[in-house]
């Protein structure tokens, strides 16, 4: 029997997240409305604005200091052949990544984005999901606790993603676990996979479930037993942004398996975040439209942070339409 001690601190957090600010959300529908007498002339834009009003709690909503948080895991089931891509893949990621040589860097660069790159102890993959836990309670509470100090240098948006090679079988067990159904309909395809694999990633799933039967019913045993380090650091990160009124940018398949798991423990636990586009991962599509989260791109890019990258450049758009509409508001109201 577990004690859940270890996570006591976060589902204390969960219980009562910080509330959306109403006001500074009503604020900025009201400049909309009066540039455009029934407002909505700007579509999604101006869903966007209000949005980041309401969890800023900034009736002038600003965007000043961006930072894309990509969390690095390495998975035991990865051994299984269960991607194609080596296991030694997630490693060489993260150094394009601290070298500037991938896209994400240079998208960072026209949007100025920060970005941080975390390495979760890749050489110390987390147990085989299809025979063990991935990790013990302490050791997901402290990498949920690790994922918190994301925004330590300061934030007013924070974009997440991941890097891991086998996570998105992953994350089909744990959305698999969160949400029933056929388990084979939470496993999508990947770029050079064909359906043999496809087949044998949804026989994991199978396994991992059976496995741990019986011990799922808390969405936390879910994330320490299913999930993974960059599962659990995302998970922490976006609590602790709603704590700081930070809003969030959700990207990858993972980062919705986070999510979905808080969402399952608080349903607003997950109000401040957005998605920033689908990869084409049918698991991850099924997994949004059950959490709300309606994608913001629809471009198929597969590679983690460079949709929250462009979804944060989308986000600073919205916040200079309604600039330049508040503005000319002050104006007309002094005429």
């Amino acid at each position: 029997m577990t004690t859940g001690l270890p996570f006591d601190d976060f589902r204390a957090l969960l219980a009562a997240p910080r509330p959306r600010d109403e006001k500074a959300a009503d604020r900025v529908t009201g400049d909309f409305r009066r540039y455009a007498e029934a407002g909505g002339s700007l579509g999604r834009l101006e869903e966007l604005a209000v949005w980041l009003a309401g969890w800023s709690g900034r009736p002038r909503p600003m965007i000043l200091r961006p930072l894309l948080a990509v969390f690095a895991g390495s998975h035991g089931v990865a051994a299984r052949k269960i991607s194609s891509l080596p296991a030694t893949a997630t490693a060489a990621m993260v150094e394009r990544c601290s070298s500037g040589a991938a896209p994400v860097c240079q998208l960072c660069s026209t949007y100025d984005l920060g970005l941080k790159v975390f390495d979760l102890a890749l050489d110390l993959p987390t147990g085989d999901i299809t025979v063990e836990p991935a990790l013990d309670e302490k050791a997901t509470a402290a990498t949920m606790a690790f994922g918190m100090e994301a925004i330590a240098g300061g934030a007013d948006l924070l974009c997440l993603g991941d890097f891991g090679v086998g996570n998105s079988t992953v994350a089909a067990a744990v959305c698999a676990a969160l949400f029933g159904g056929r388990r084979a309909d939470w496993v999508g395809d990947e770029p050079g996979a064909d359906a043999s694999m496809r087949g044998r990633k949804a026989g994991m799933v199978d396994a991992a479930l059976s496995v741990h039967s019986g011990h799922l019913a808390d969405p936390l045993e879910v994330l320490r037993r299913l999930g993974g380090r960059e599962f659990a650091a995302i998970a922490g990160a976006i609590i602790s942004a709603r704590a700081e009124r930070i809003p969030v940018v959700l990207d990858g398949y993972p980062a919705v398996a986070a999510a979905a798991i808080l969402q399952a423990v608080n349903p607003d636990a997950i109000s401040h975040c957005v998605l920033a586009g689908l990869s084409g991962d049918d698991g991850q599509a099924k997994a949004a439209a059950r959490l709300g989260l309606m994608p913001l791109l629809d471009l198929d890019i597969v590679e983690s942070g460079v949709g929250a990258a462009l979804a944060a450049g989308l986000l600073k758009s919205a916040v200079a339409c309604h600039a330049s509409i508040a503005v000319s508001g002050m104006r007309s109201e002094t005429v």
